[in-house]
């Protein structure tokens, strides 16, 4: 079965422990509904930034957390 993960970063890239803690995802739209849900709860609790992958193979990202940085971007 794949997983899809997000992995949680300072904005230098260096992983962090998530506010909220992720379930593994059976599908990408699930992974990005919850990051949807959650992204200003991870935000407040020092995650910069976030990158997902399946299984092993990164996908996408680093996507910033800061609604400034989306709106720029």
């Amino acid at each position: 079965m794949t997983a899809w993960t997000w992995r949680f970063e300072k904005s230098d890239g260096t992983e962090v422990q998530p506010a909220v803690q992720p379930e593994e995802f059976t599908t990408q739209g699930d992974a990005e509904s919850w990051i949807g849900e959650v992204w200003k709860e991870l935000a407040d609790g020092g995650a910069d930034q976030v990158t997902l992958f399946e299984d092993s193979a990164k996908i996408y990202g680093p996507m910033s957390l800061h609604a400034e940085d989306a709106a720029q971007g």
